[in-house]
């Protein structure tokens, strides 16, 4: 079965949702949830604040917005086609790689997830979609610890110091403090295996 053709009307208000998005998650990366006001998002979208509250009921649903549409991305970044069934070196590459792309490539949307506290105004839904991504993660630092490859720590606090060692990478370069090539990703890897595993 065909999907219906849209409407032109359609495609105009699926590009303007989309360019409100996009402005909020850039303006929410360099600002903050609080820091950010709706008219800056319609300006920067180029529509009127009015606009907004059409797609949007309020400050906090726009922000929730951003957040499934920027998770959902990493989410497919990481773990579509994720070979669960590697060794654990191998599998912390593929993790360590995939983060590091999406990292790279989409660093507002990174900035965005990853530099601030979704906390205090996530929805059920975006909670839920957070679990789905840490799930896989936590079942392998749970399982390399019991097979003696990883340290005797909490999984979180594995979890925890690798996460945070690409954070503290990236906002160091957002900062202008050091260039992230290639070399000091691959470095980043060992140091943070080194950290993880036992051997």
């Amino acid at each position: 079965m065909t999907e219906p053709v849209k409407s032109r009307l359609q495609l105009k208000a699926e590009d303007k949702q989309q360019r409100i998005i996009e402005a909020a998650t850039r303006l929410f990366a360099e600002k903050g949830f609080h820091g950010t006001a709706v008219p800056e998002v319609a300006s920067l979208a180029q529509v009127g604040a009015g606009t907004i509250y059409r797609y949007f009921d309020s400050k906090e649903a726009l922000v929730n917005a951003v957040f499934q549409h920027a998770k959902s991305h990493l989410k497919d970044c990481l773990i579509t086609n994720f070979n669960f069934e590697a060794s654990p070196r191998a599998l912390f590459h593929q993790f360590w790689q995939r983060l590091t792309g999406f990292a790279k490539d989409h660093p507002i949307e990174f900035r965005f997830l990853e530099l601030q506290d979704h906390v205090p105004y996530l929805d059920q839904h975006n909670r839920n979609l957070e679990l789905e991504i840490l799930a896989p993660i936590w079942a392998f630092c749970v399982k390399s610890k019991l097979e003696g490859v990883a340290r005797n720590m909490p999984a979180e606090a594995l979890m925890a110091m690798i996460w945070g060692s690409l954070v503290g990478l990236m906002k160091a370069e957002h900062l202008g403090y050091l260039v992230v090539n290639e070399e000091t990703l691959a470095q980043a890897e060992d140091t943070c295996w080194a950290m993880f595993s036992v051997a």
